[in-house]
């Protein structure tokens, strides 16, 4: 029974996360965003995904080189761009 709980945990997890993994572009084209309430949330986004990659780049101890291009392909994936 604890084998099945932790399985379906598990299972529960894993689909958060493929749901959590959409891009900003893909967010905007469920809420059929267009014109400059487009590009004010594409800003908004693209500024949050770049936070949030410095952040993660940080916690690998990525500096010079590595630092951008780990951020670049960081926001570029998060973006959908």
């Amino acid at each position: 029974m604890k084998q099945l709980a932790l399985a379906l945990l598990i299972l529960s997890l894993g689909v958060t996360g493929a749901i959590a993994k959409q891009t900003c572009k893909q967010r905007a084209d469920e809420k059929k965003l267009a014109g400059a309430a487009l590009n004010s949330y594409m800003t908004k986004c693209a500024s949050d995904a770049t936070a949030s990659c410095d952040k993660a780049a940080a916690d690998k101890k990525l500096s010079g080189a590595a630092k951008d291009s780990f951020t670049t392909k960081c926001v570029r994936d998060a973006t959908g761009t």
